[in-house]
């Protein structure tokens, strides 16, 4: 049988870090977009990529990680510079950003429902705030920061994506799995889930009237 003992706080530490990347990259993209300059670039980059960490942790009573570990801002600091420079051969693959939203919005969800987990058990309904929180809440203040309505409400399969594989990553840790292979499980399906909707253009049904 494998091994799969690797510290579980380095696991989420790892996820988290992955999770800033990916999300520091979608919010240094929607910066450059909109003819920001560096220091726009890498707000939006840090807000992007901690608010939701930040968010969940002041729910949850804990003081932020973002505020305790120095390389959460070291990283969205980077990977803004990388972006300031890097955007223009970047943006000549397909949806870069998007594929980079995606998981981002993955990793956070399960890092979400993961540290809710280790605080309350195994609670269905405090893991699904908690990911969802750690998901949705950066690209809000992204979106709103640029004057956009978010992406969450109105565009393609996006919180039932991270509902989804929140759901799955509850069921399989419920059903005795390792914590570390329910992660990728349910990292993979809410990432999976969310490339789908925007590969098809899968959106949940509108008020009628409403004008796309």
């Amino acid at each position: 049988m494998v091994d799969f003992s690797f510290p579980i706080d380095g696991f989420i530490s790892i996820l988290d870090y992955l999770g800033t990347i990916a999300f520091a990259v979608t919010g240094a993209s929607k910066a450059i977009s909109h003819k920001a300059d560096i220091f726009g670039i890498i707000v939006l980059a840090s807000v992007v990529g901690v608010a939701g960490g930040i968010t969940r942790d002041v729910i949850f009573g804990r003081f932020p990680t973002a505020f305790s570990d120095p390389i959460y801002i070291s990283i969205t600091v980077i990977v803004g510079v990388v972006m300031f420079y890097l955007y223009s051969k970047m943006k000549k693959q397909m949806n870069v950003w998007l594929i980079f939203d995606a998981v981002g919005l993955g990793v956070f969800s399960i890092i979400g429902a993961s540290i809710a987990y280790q605080i309350v058990g195994l609670n269905f309904l405090p893991m699904l705030f908690g990911g969802m929180i750690t998901a949705i809440g950066g690209g809000i203040l992204r979106d709103v920061f640029v004057r956009e309505i978010p992406i969450v409400f109105v565009k393609e399969v996006y919180a039932v994506a991270s509902i989804v594989g929140i759901v799955i990553f509850y069921a399989t840790l419920s059903s005795g799995v390792d914590i570390q292979i329910s992660s990728i499980i349910g990292i993979v399906s809410a990432t999976g889930i969310r490339l789908l909707a925007i590969k098809y253009n899968w959106n949940l049904p509108k008020a009628k009237g409403s004008i796309d």
